[in-house]
């Protein structure tokens, strides 16, 4: 397993790297085939609680499979602990679902009817020239692989990121398409067609 290590407010020290390799080597037994993970610190000042580390771990797997989880700990120690339990869990949850001996292939099937027809926003209220906001600028750029799967497997996949939103290639026509959760529990999708 790749293992990448990036702290926003420093470098972190050799017994923290080794506290951190040393949690998430323990994911192995639970999920063969953990190609890399990324791990991202961060510490900052809050009001109320003091001093608080925040820990992202990013697990890539085989077959496309993305794991993520994020706790925060007034000790960089308890919180990778956290992340690591937090990982446990969704690696067996995974595992439970979608890798029992004789799964059945998928068939291709409709999510949902598609409703024809152009999408309209809800309006929103325009802000107060008082209240005004500052311009929103782009602030974080993510790059992934597109892995054809079915929008059963992109649900499966959004869950256990912890998204509103999941970005695919379909399986069944080789178009992008982007899952999103709506309002209601349920699940929509979006299927862009070039003019």
């Amino acid at each position: 397993m790749d293992l990448t290590v990036k702290s926003r407010n420093g470098k972190i020290t050799e017994r923290q790297r080794q506290h951190i390799e040393e949690k998430l080597s323990k994911l192995a037994r639970y999920m063969d085939g953990i190609t890399s993970a990324t791990v991202e610190l961060h510490t900052e000042q809050q009001r109320n609680a003091g001093e608080v580390h925040r820990v992202q771990v990013t697990l890539v797997g085989e077959h496309g499979v993305y794991l993520r989880a994020e706790e925060e700990a007034p000790d960089l120690y308890s919180a990778v602990d956290e992340v690591q339990s937090v990982l446990t869990r969704q690696i067996k949850r995974y595992k439970e679902k979608f890798w029992r001996h004789g799964r059945p292939r998928r068939t291709v099937e409709p999510l949902a009817e598609m409703e024809t027809g152009v999408a309209v926003a809800e309006a929103e209220p325009a802000p107060a020239a008082a209240e005004a906001e500052p311009p929103r600028q782009v602030i974080r750029t993510k790059q992934f692989t597109l892995r054809p799967m079915f929008p059963e497997d992109a649900i499966e996949q959004m869950e256990l990121l912890g998204h509103n939103f999941f970005v695919f290639q379909d399986a069944s026509n080789s178009r992008v398409s982007v899952l999103y959760r709506r309002r209601d529990g349920n699940y929509g999708l979006i299927v862009p067609e070039l003019p």
